[in-house]
């Protein structure tokens, strides 16, 4: 399994961890090519530059354009990103145009789902959004549905989250680990007043993906909300045993009095299909519209759910009911399990940890008579060993054709 290892050494925020994606070997012209499958205005463009950091090279990323549109990895972070250092006018300039680019997390959720990014993409993407939405949400003491994201809306940090998505696709990174992050003392201007540092939204997402904090004496913010999330809804914080194959370095914008730099450490797990610790949160229901279960199921997976399945069981008085079990990460179980109590009508939920053995997995578009289709590839030891169109393509190419479902599945199976 093809595994990297973020090394947090100055923290982590979106542009840097582009720019260690791209030193990694993310094309430039591939990260443009599949950002322009998205509806995003065309008033931006893409920089990377080598820089310096003390002694070492790294790569620079950041997104250039109407800065009304578009404020840093979380424009208030005064951090790692890429405009932090604002003067007064333009923070007065940037709280007077807040309101052109706050978006709700369903504005930026269907932006990515009516995209033509691969499946796997938009699963990633949306989940790393939905796990900012639901700390957001926390903080703010509102729901998913009703979170506005301010900073985090900006069109760069829309780039951010989905070019780390697309990055890490392409580089066939099947799990993500990190190392401690940074955290000082101080605080940080945002349209919201003052705040510490971390940011609560930020120290939210940390705590629920069981993060480990080292002290650091600096009084800036270190890491972002942005490389926060993509960190909470990705990464499992353990160092991995592993056979290195290549080092990506991103760089951050701020002058630190060390080298202000994050090391993206890509290479393959002893087997490509090591287990992977898992948990199984679980319950029996046998008082709720089952109407309801397709509902629940739909959330679930958003939140970052792996697997979601219901059986009929029957329980004590030998009534009918249903088993309903989530397979997830060991991270996203307290917020699963939460959102469990919330949206359904049990009282209680089993946990328990499994593991389980995974195939590596690959993407190839193929052309069709009908159209390009994405097809999932299995492999095994390097061996390829089956292959599948996507579901959602082909309907969508059936559907907009007037073909039957299954002959455009054949058409991409000999593609």
């Amino acid at each position: 399994m093809k595994v990297a290892y973020c090394d947090c050494f100055s923290g982590i925020s979106g542009d840097m961890f582009l720019g260690s994606l791209i030193d990694a070997g993310l094309p430039l012209e591939v990260l443009k090519k599949e950002l322009s499958k998205l509806n995003l205005p065309d008033n931006y463009h893409l920089h990377v530059e080598s820089v310096k950091q003390g002694t070492l090279f790294a790569k620079s990323f950041s997104v250039h354009g109407d800065t009304h549109e578009m404020n840093a990895d979380n424009g208030h972070i005064h951090s790692n990103d890429s405009k932090q250092e604002h003067n007064s006018h333009h923070e007065h300039d940037h709280e007077h145009h807040h309101h052109e680019h706050q978006r709700s997390y369903q504005d930026i959720a269907d932006l990515i789902e009516k995209s033509d990014l691969k499946p796997a993409v938009k699963e990633t993407s949306i989940h790393i959004f939905h796990t900012l939405a639901e700390s957001e949400a926390k903080m703010h003491g509102t729901t998913v549905e009703k979170v506005h994201f301010h900073e985090v809306g900006a069109l760069d940090s829309i780039i951010d989250v989905i070019g780390a998505a697309i990055g890490l696709d392409y580089l066939g990174i099947d799990h993500l680990y990190a190392s401690s992050l940074p955290y000082g003392e101080g605080h940080i201007h945002t349209q919201h007043g003052l705040l510490p540092i971390p940011a609560p939204a930020t120290l939210d997402l940390l705590t629920r993906a069981s993060a480990s904090l080292r002290s650091n004496p600096s009084d800036k913010e270190l890491v972002t909300p942005t490389g926060a999330a993509i960190l909470a809804a990705l990464a499992t914080f353990e160092r991995p045993d592993i056979r290195l194959s290549k080092v990506g370095i991103g760089s951050g914008k701020r002058q630190l009095p060390w080298a202000n730099i994050f090391r993206l450490i890509i290479g393959e797990t002893e087997s490509p299909h090591t287990h992977q610790p898992l948990v199984v949160i679980e319950t029996n229901i046998d008082d709720m519209n089952p109407q309801i279960f397709g509902i629940l199921m739909e959330k679930l997976f958003k939140a970052g759910a792996l697997d979601v399945f219901a059986a009929p069981i029957y329980m004590k008085k030998n009534r009918p009911a249903t088993k309903f079990s989530i397979i997830a990460k060991k991270q996203d179980e307290s917020h699963l399990a939460e959102l469990m109590l919330r949206e359904s009508t049990t009282f209680g939920l089993r946990v328990y940890p499994i593991y389980r053995y995974k195939a590596e997995r690959t993407f190839e578009t193929v052309e069709t008579p009908y159209g390009p289709v994405t097809v999932k590839i299995k492999l095994l030891d390097g061996e390829r060993l089956f292959s599948a169109p996507e579901f959602d393509d082909i309907k969508r190419i059936a559907d907009e054709q007037n073909v039957p479902f299954m002959t455009v599945w054949q058409a991409a199976l000999e593609g």
